[in-house]
């Protein structure tokens, strides 16, 4: 009787999935907080600004209300907007009905990897890369395939590196991320459009992840929503417009694609929260408070990679875009999970493992988001300054 009972509570084997450390780092961070510390949070990938004033007015003015389902590819309004967005800032030509409103781009991916990928296919990811691209992938039945980076490839992956593994076991697809996480680096435009092509011309499926445009420093992001309409782009409201905990994103599907992914999200959530929706169509209308959002973390960059040096952390890869510094802390430490762990507790600095990104480096390295306030930035190099010296 017992058995039969623990076999009932035993769960799946597609649940054994590791854990998305940054998420566990900011649980002990919270509890730091709880019992009266103060922490400086540099894990999660988070602005400390509010989404932008006319986004809070357009949900103030729908809450009173009735707020109901949406179609399940998401308002057509937003749709819409999404697709002028294209026009503006790419000069891209783009359909509304290949626009899908998701929660989040989390639930992009699950979706785009659901519609595009069947059980046992194998897809590459950069690596160092981020977790649930592996995690959502091994969930789903599929093989997540590390393709290795490193400072000669500018820490993106090659058309070289790509085809190389498609000979050795074919891929059925390739996740590039450009401004990546956790590294912040960038492909350019041209080699993007390589990427692609390499990719397309090999039969491998190429998805995009842009959830970071908008946030470019080095130079600008192209989107692959110009290069190719075999490409599936997906992106969010999370970082450049401030609207992580709205969970609203969005994927730009080749066409036939769009309606697999509508039946899925019908069975799946039936619509994303209707409130975030008409947030974010007013969003776009917020780009001036955003892009002084965005120069506050070109300062805050400067003050780490300024400040970081002066305290034994001298390398670090290029941040290019997003608001990360992957730094290398094997001058301190061969176990990141242990230094962070060390760090939160003994400074009150949260910082990101580089294990939760690379399972094969990332003991020697730490993810630093610096989507704080610049105070935040400089308090934070000086707890660190002074622990590492104690050290």
């Amino acid at each position: 009787m017992l058995d039969t009972v623990r076999g009932l509570l035993s769960p799946s084997k597609r649940s054994d999935v590791p854990p998305f450390i940054v998420m566990d780092v900011m649980s002990a961070a919270a509890r730091i907080e709880a019992a009266g510390g103060n922490v400086i949070h540099m894990e999660v990938g988070q602005p400390f600004a509010s989404a932008p004033k006319c986004a809070l007015d357009a949900a103030r003015d729908a809450i009173g209300r009735r707020i109901a389902y949406t179609e399940a590819l998401g308002l057509p309004s937003l749709r819409a907007r999404i697709a002028r967005y294209y026009r503006e800032q790419y000069d891209a030509d783009l359909d509304p009905g290949r626009v899908i409103v998701t929660t989040g781009s989390s639930a992009g991916f699950i979706f785009a990897f659901l519609a595009m990928f069947e059980p046992g296919d194998r897809v590459g990811i950069a690596n160092p890369g981020y977790p649930p691209y592996r995690h959502i992938l091994t969930a789903l039945g599929c093989e997540p395939v590390l393709l290795e980076t490193n400072a000669d490839t500018r820490w993106a992956i090659t058309p070289e590196a790509l085809l190389a593994e498609h000979r050795r076991k074919p891929l059925a697809g390739v996740i590039i991320a450009s401004p990546a996480n956790p590294t912040g680096t960038m492909m350019t435009g041209e080699a993007l459009g390589v990427l692609v092509r390499s990719a397309e011309d090999a039969g491998i499926r190429v998805i995009s992840d842009e959830i970071y445009h908008d946030l470019d420093y080095a130079f600008r992001a192209g989107t692959a929503v110009k290069l190719s309409s075999s490409s599936l782009v997906i992106n969010s409201f999370s970082k450049y417009f401030c609207m992580t905990g709205w969970r609203i994103g969005w994927i730009v599907a080749p066409e036939p694609l769009v309606r697999p992914i509508e039946r899925l999200v019908q069975n799946l959530s039936i619509s994303v929260p209707t409130l975030s929706q008409i947030a974010a169509e007013a969003a776009f209308d917020g780009r001036a408070e955003m892009d002084a959002i965005k120069h506050g973390y070109q300062d805050n960059r400067r003050i780490l990679v300024e400040g970081f040096p002066a305290i034994g952390l001298e390398k670090f890869l290029p941040a290019d875009g997003a608001f990360y510094l992957y730094a290398d802390i094997s001058r301190f430490s061969n176990d990141s999970l242990s230094f962070a762990k060390a760090m939160l507790e003994e400074t009150h600095v949260a910082a990101t493992p580089g294990i939760d990104f690379d399972p094969a480096h990332g003991r020697e390295f730490v993810r630093f988001c610096y989507a704080g306030s610049q105070d935040e930035m400089r308090e934070a190099v000086r707890r660190i300054g002074n622990w590492l010296r104690k050290g």
